[in-house]
């Protein structure tokens, strides 16, 4: 499956642990995203078009109005990585 750098650097944030938090607007489209890693720290590759392309193929999901966490079939796409991690 061909997934783009920056598709696969937010997904493996997601597979770490990782969420993407979204800012609506008073009528409730989705007008800002943020990733946030589990250390805390902001993915500057997460775009609003990022976003919607990992929505749209269902790579992300968010349940009972919690973040967006990846899916199974995220989990599937993305390659696995060496973490620098101790």
């Amino acid at each position: 499956m061909n997934i783009s750098k920056a598709e696969q650097r937010t997904l493996h944030v997601l597979a770490r642990g990782g969420c993407i938090a979204v800012e609506k607007d008073d009528k409730g489209r989705i007008i800002k995203v943020n990733c946030v890693t589990p250390e805390g720290w902001s993915l500057a590759d997460c775009t609003l078009a990022l976003f919607k392309k990992l929505k749209k193929r269902r790579f992300i999901a968010s349940y009972d109005s919690r973040p967006y966490t990846i899916t199974y079939d995220g989990r599937k796409a993305v390659r696995g990585q060496l973490d620098n991690r101790g």
